[in-house]
C-alpha cells in the first residue's frame, strides 16, 4: 500500500511540474505593445518615382521573459482597421530591429496593393506589431504617410500576351511569353489580327492583367487591334508604363559581296521566320570565296520607316563549323556598315539550297538564326 501512495505521489508532482512547465511556456511567449512610432513624421509625403527609400522606427516593446521581440510593419488602406491589412513585412535583421528601410519600388507595390492608381496621390496607415513569432501584439497607435505613385507599375517576373489577336487565341493557358530584356523591360515579336489582345503575368491562377492604350500600359483591360494581319515588336516598360509598337514589315538577307539583298524571310510563327529551299552561292575573288553576310529589317514606327540592321557580335569571324558555339548565330543590333559585323557561311552553304530560319522566341537565350543544307 505504501508503494501505491508512493507512485501515486509521484505521478501528481509529474502532472504539476508539467504543467507548470507549460504555463511557462505560454508566458515566455508574452510581449508588450509597441507604444511609439519615430519615423517617418505623421502624414510624411513621398514621391515613389525617385530612387530612394523611406525609414520606419519604433520605440521597442518587452518580452515577459527578458527575451528577443521579433516586429513586422504592418500597412493597410487609409480606412482600414488593420484587421485585414494590405501588407506586413518584418523589420530589418529578419523581424529583430526596430526600424525598417523600405525602397520606394516596395513602397510602390505596396500602394498599388491599397488600391491607389498609378499617376495619384493616395494614403497608406502603417503601425507596428510585437511578438516572439505567436501571441501578436499590435501597436496602440498608428501613423499615415502620403504617397504618390509614377506611372509604371512594379515589373512581374514574366509575360505572356493573350487574346483574339494574339496567334494563340483568347485561351489564357496558350499565352505566348514575352522576353525579359531588363529588370522592368520586355519585348515580343508577334503577329496580330483583328480582335483584342491583353498581357497577363502567369498562365494560371489569377493573373495581372495589363493592356495598352494611348501608348501607356494600364491595368484590367484589352485593346482592341483591327487594322491588317501584321507582324509586330511590342516592347513594355513597367518602371514608366512606357509601350512601344513597331511593325516589322520586311526581313532581307544582305550579301556585300555582291552588294545586294539574297532573299526575303517569311513570318513562321511565335517570332520566327523563315526561307525555304533557298540557293546561296559565295563570291569567288583573287584571294579565295567571300561568304559574309548580315541582315536588314525594314520596320515602321508612328507611321515612320527606318531600317535596323542585325549582325554579329564580333567585327570579323572565321567561317563556323561543327565545333562552333551556339552563341556564333546570336543576332544582336549593329550599324548599317557595309562589311562590319557580317557573319560567315559555313564551307557547306556554299553552293546548295537551304532552308534558314531566324528565330527571335522568348524561350531562348539570344535571338539566333540557322542555315540547314537540303
Amino acid at each position: 500500500m505504501k508503494n501505491l501512495y508512493t507512485k501515486l505521489l509521484f505521478l501528481f508532482l509529474a502532472v504539476m511540474a508539467t504543467g507548470c512547465s507549460d504555463d511557462d511556456t505560454v508566458s515566455h511567449t508574452n510581449v508588450s505593445a509597441v507604444e511609439a512610432l519615430y519615423l517617418p513624421e505623421d502624414n510624411k509625403f513621398y514621391d515613389l518615382s525617385t530612387q530612394s527609400s523611406a525609414l520606419f522606427e519604433w520605440q521597442g516593446a518587452y518580452a515577459e521573459d527578458n527575451g528577443v521581440v521579433l516586429y513586422d510593419v504592418v500597412f493597410d488602406k487609409e480606412n482600414g482597421d488593420f484587421s485585414n491589412p494590405v501588407y506586413v513585412i518584418p523589420s530589418d535583421g529578419n523581424g529583430f530591429q526596430k526600424t525598417l528601410n523600405l525602397s520606394f519600388t516596395k513602397l510602390n507595390t505596396i500602394a498599388g496593393l491599397a488600391g491607389i492608381e498609378p499617376e495619384t496621390t493616395g494614403k497608406l496607415k502603417w503601425t507596428v506589431r510585437s511578438s516572439k513569432g505567436i501571441n501578436f501584439m499590435m501597436a496602440s497607435v498608428y501613423r499615415t504617410i502620403e504617397v504618390l505613385r509614377p506611372g509604371g507599375f512594379s515589373p512581374p517576373d514574366q509575360l505572356f500576351i493573350t487574346g483574339s489577336a494574339s496567334e494563340e487565341g483568347d485561351v489564357v493557358e496558350n499565352a505566348i511569353p514575352f522576353k525579359k530584356t531588363g529588370v522592368s523591360t520586355f519585348e515580343i515579336y508577334t503577329q496580330l489580327q483583328a480582335g483584342e489582345y491583353s498581357f497577363v503575368t502567369r498562365t494560371n491562377g489569377t493573373p495581372e492583367v495589363f493592356y495598352i492604350n494611348d501608348g501607356d500600359l494600364k491595368q484590367d483591360g484589352f485593346t482592341t487591334y483591327s487594322d491588317e494581319t501584321k507582324v509586330y515588336r511590342i516592347r513594355v516598360d513597367f518602371s514608366d508604363g512606357s509601350t512601344e509598337i513597331t511593325e516589322i514589315q520586311k526581313i532581307e538577307l544582305w550579301f556585300p559581296p555582291l552588294g545586294e539583298y539574297l532573299f526575303e524571310y517569311n513570318y513562321a510563327g511565335h517570332g520566327t521566320w523563315e526561307a525555304l529551299n533557298e540557293y546561296i552561292e559565295f563570291k569567288q575573288e583573287s584571294w579565295g570565296r567571300d561568304e559574309r553576310y548580315k541582315f536588314k529589317f525594314t520596320v515602321v514606327t508612328d507611321g515612320e520607316t527606318a531600317e535596323e540592321w542585325f549582325g554579329s557580335v564580333n567585327a570579323d569571324n572565321s567561317r563556323p563549323d561543327v565545333n562552333s558555339s551556339e552563341s556564333y548565330w546570336y543576332m544582336i543590333p549593329v550599324t548599317d556598315d557595309f562589311w562590319n559585323n557580317c557573319f560567315k557561311f559555313a564551307t557547306p552553304v556554299d553552293m546548295s539550297n537551304v532552308n534558314a530560319k531566324i528565330d527571335f522566341g522568348a524561350t531562348i537565350p539570344a535571338y539566333t538564326h540557322s542555315f540547314t543544307v537540303l
